[in-house]
């Protein structure tokens, strides 16, 4: 008993059933783990008895072998109430011909005994529970919620409300339950899914909400076996009930509780009750087989006997079962014969938004067990409802001596995965042979009502819907037209296609850049908000492990595991980099993989693997002097890899360009943001972020456009015209050739045709879509990739770095230049900053330190110069005089 007193249940400060009761039995195994320490006994009037007395009370069998069956949920502590138990008093009451033949001569209302009978440490009667909850599977229907919800709406009370004041269908006053378990039956499932505002909505069943939330391991096992014995009786005939595998049970999963909790606000005082939590999954474990029923033979007379889990342990049989043996210590476990369950440990992390300022993210384990296994990813934002456990820690594993903390985590009952306020995930990303789990929960799928299905239509109809819809992305952003609409198509996303081996990524990468204040970081942080499985991250604040995936030791099992990264966990989502100029080469360079072939290569700590990473990339950077030099390339003004670029379908470059007329309605525009309960001050044409996440999703669960012939022609005649801008001539008639666009541009501009035809809700790529993404791919590209020197396109510069256009000319003047002023200096050595700041001095065009090395590496081979780039100091060479010639001016 000194172990009990240690238990962080027994020393809350709150008042409970459960810790008011003495337990004068106590199994010497139990260490301290609970307070419902007696939780498979039943007993009369509240007494403490053992398990075999209430067995006795039940008319159960003895103790004898039987077939192996399932058994149920058990979590990680076992069965809280015997199911043989269970089993004999629901059928007392079976609804229908499924009452059992043995029963038929008891009256169970009549029975003092069952009217007082509860479980030990609660205020659970059993017989009431099942009552109560087989009368609110065959009773409830749709209207009482609605009862419930209009009686708010008016601040009535629920019995005070008229029904002659709602509108109804004959649908909404139907029983609900019953149909459902024959739509549960044709699907082939045992899994019924319970909105607990169900229970709360049906006035005769309230009581079930409170037990089931204090009490919930013993009552998920009492609402099982109602729920299967009411399944039994209103979904299958005798035919069918025969045909059913010994042991069917339908597993109940309860969700939507009244309360949900945050991860930092989980209490000592939750333990042991049903909790709902909201978070990001970050990291899942290989299928662990669990024990769940443990089978002993005696060697000696071979009897055999079953146990099951108790509090976290299998407890070995010390005497054989069989009277004529009755052996001590000859049991043996026999492993091939033992029932075990599928096991998964989840880690469950505090989401972004709802970390404190200045906090680290908590975590807490989840247990999945069974069908639940698998059916959740890290990367999910999901919503999960299970009973909070706490599980003692030896000090050694070879004492009994625990630790005085205990070990929390959760044993799921519910997953719901999908959040009404993001956009739901392109199916089309997945591949043929990818492991895809059946969601459990039935409400996990993407789900829309007719009403809102009416209001996409409508918008869809509309002859501006394109740019209505921009107009909503962020209507807080004033102008940006351009960016705003390449944004949308970037979550509208394009088609992913597969053939054979071969994938074609239908993902958009956008790049903005522009100078300080311009609302990039804004535009990322709504787009976050609504993004599936969106991260948002800094290149500053981000490493190379933090992006892709670091190894890490479970402190379960010891072993070292992957936790996933950022881009990782954005699989089939939108990943926002906002400083993406300030993050360092070794991190920017594994974005080459990721934004190609979509994919993160690991090789650490023995683990080799390939991740998924099919996440769109939208990136904001600043110049490096801060205000973007119209005088310099776009490469030169951000200082980033040419390949990694080149990878973006979009680069928009946003400029802060004094204008008055401009600078007017923008400066209304502003003050009007502040003034927003003004009628006349508050943008009106704009559709709420609530419906345009439902049309984005509505779009990319059901719109998959294929290209028809006259967009195919069209695409072919746009890129080579775009092919054909790189053809020109100078002043003496020769001509020159620059690359104006490249095979990436084309499959942007297929992506992006997709993309705007999902928007229109299209199932065919039309000439319009392909318009509409060439003059996208056009003002990217004119604000991208225009050489400053020339005022001409040249795809080089973001290839290469380097403009293909007048390279030769350009290099021959500077090298003449260069040649020129270190013949005419009047020292044979010279600083390569002081031969650059002369070179600027003359110079009528900007000249780079990189362009003044290509020059002198030029010389050096001329043998002019002698160029050491450790200390930069240029000599001049002594016959080098004679071959310098004339000097030039640039």
């Amino acid at each position: 008993m000194s172990n009990l007193s240690s238990s962080p249940m027994r020393l809350a400060s709150w008042t409970d059933p459960r810790s008011s009761q003495t337990d004068p039995v106590m199994p010497p195994s139990s260490g301290g783990m609970t307070p419902r320490l007696m939780s498979g006994g039943l007993t009369p009037a509240m007494t403490p008895r053992s398990s075999q007395g209430a067995g006795a009370d039940l008319d159960l069998p003895p103790s004898t072998p039987r077939t192996p069956r399932s058994p149920g949920f058990l979590g990680s502590t076992g069965r809280a109430v015997p199911r043989d138990a269970l089993e004999q008093l629901a059928r007392r009451e079976a609804p229908g011909d499924h009452a059992g033949a043995g029963d038929a001569g008891m009256d169970i209302d009549n029975d003092p005994a069952a009217a007082q009978r509860f479980i030990w440490g609660t205020n659970i009667n059993i017989q009431d529970s099942i009552r109560m909850f087989r009368d609110f599977l065959m009773h409830f229907a749709p209207v009482d919620v609605m009862r419930v919800q209009r009686a708010k709406e008016l601040q009535f009370a629920v019995e005070d409300l008229v029904e002659a004041d709602m509108i109804l269908t004959e649908t909404d006053l139907q029983p609900y339950y019953p149909e459902h378990m024959r739509r549960m039956k044709d699907a082939e499932t045992a899994v019924m899914n319970l909105d607990c505002t169900h229970l709360l909505a049906y006035q005769p069943a309230t009581k079930l909400y409170d037990q089931l939330i204090k009490y919930p391991h013993e009552m998920i096992s009492i609402i099982d076996v109602t729920a299967t014995e009411v399944y039994l009786a209103v979904a299958c005939t005798p035919h069918e009930r025969a045909a059913l595998p010994e042991g069917f049970q339908i597993s109940v999963r309860p969700y939507n509780l009244q309360q949900s909790l945050n991860l930092r606000n989980l209490n000592p005082w939750d333990i042991d009750q049903l909790v709902t939590l909201k978070g990001l999954v970050i990291r899942s474990t290989p299928v662990i087989p669990d024990p769940k029923v443990g089978l002993f033979k005696c060697l000696l007379c071979e009897t055999t006997q079953e146990v099951e889990i108790d509090r976290g342990r299998i407890q070995e049989p010390t005497r054989c079962p069989n009277p004529n043996c009755g052996a001590m210590n000859t049991m043996q476990l026999y492993h091939n014969r033992c029932t075990f369950a599928s096991k998964q440990v989840c880690k469950l992390q505090e989401t972004p938004d709802m970390i404190p300022d200045g906090q680290t993210p908590y975590t807490v384990s989840l247990n999945v067990y069974d069908d639940l296994v698998d059916t959740v990813k890290p990367g999910d934002r999901v919503e999960v409802t299970g009973i909070y456990r706490s599980m003692p820690v030896r000090v050694n594993h070879r004492q009994r001596t625990i630790k005085p903390v205990f070990r929390t985590f959760i044993d799921v009952i519910h997953f719901r995965t999908v959040d009404p306020s993001r956009i739901g995930r392109d199916e089309s990303a997945v591949e043929a042979n990818e492991f895809v789990p059946t969601a459990a929960a039935s409400d996990a799928q993407f789900s829309i009502t007719e009403d809102e299905e009416a209001q996409i239509r409508a918008i869809a109809a509309r002859p501006d819907c394109y740019e209505y819809l921009a107009r909503s992305l962020a209507p807080s952003i004033y102008a940006m037209d351009d960016a705003k609409k390449g944004v949308l198509l970037q979550l509208f996303g394009g088609h992913h296609k597969f053939a054979g081996n071969a994938r074609y990524r239908g993902d958009i990468n956008v790049l903005l850049v522009g100078d300080p204040g311009v609302a990039k970081s804004q535009l990322l942080q709504y787009v976050h908000k609504i993004s599936p499985r969106g991260i948002y991250t800094s290149g500053k604040g981000s490493s190379a492990v933090g992006l892709t995936a670091s190894v890490v030791r479970d402190p379960d099992t010891n072993a070292l595991v992957l936790e996933s990264g950022a881009l990782v966990l954005s699989d089939g989502g939108v990943c926002c980099i906002d400083e993406f100029d300030k993050m360092s080469d070794a991190t920017r360079s594994i974005l080459h993989e990721v934004m190609e072939q979509q994919t993160i290569s690991i090789a650490k700590a023995g683990i080799i693997t390939t991740l998924n990473a099919r996440t769109s990339i939208l990136a904001s950077a600043n110049p490096i002097k801060s205000k973007f030099d119209l005088n310099l390339s776009l490469v030169e003004n951000i200082h980033l890899p040419p390949s990694l670029l080149s990878r973006f379908d979009l680069l928009f470059v946003i400029l802060d360009v004094p204008d008055e007329t401009y600078d007017l309605r923008l400066a209304k525009h502003l003050v009007g943001l502040y003034m927003a309960d003004r009628p006349e001050s508050a943008e009106t044409d704009v559709c709420s972020a609530a419906l345009l996440t439902k049309y984005i999703s509505y779009a990319k669960h059901t719109v998959h456009p294929e290209i028809n012939d006259d967009a195919a022609e069209a695409l072919v005649k746009l890129y080579v015209e775009m092919r054909k801008l790189g053809s020109a001539r100078d002043g003496s008639g020769a001509s020159s050739k620059t690359v104006t666009a490249t095979t990436r541009q084309l499959e942007s501009m297929i992506r992006l045709s997709e993309a705007h035809a999902k928007a229109r809700l299209s199932t065919r790529v039309e000439v319009q879509d392909v318009t509409e993404a060439s003059r996208l791919l056009r003002v990217a590209i004119k604000q991208g990739a225009t050489d400053p020197r020339t005022g001409r396109i040249d795809m080089d510069l973001l290839t290469s770095g380097n403009a293909r256009a007048g390279n030769a000319a350009a290099l021959a003047q500077l090298v003449a230049a260069v040649r020129d002023v270190i013949l005419r200096s009047s020292t044979p050595r010279m600083p390569e900053h002081a031969l650059l700041a002369e070179i600027k001095r003359q110079a009528t065009v900007p000249v780079t330190r990189e362009e003044l090395e290509r020059a002198l590496h030029v010389l050096v081979e001329e043998g002019v110069v002698h160029y050491e780039p450790r200390t930069h100091m240029v000599r001049r060479l002594a016959g080098g005089a004679g071959a310098g010639g004339e000097g030039a001016e640039m």
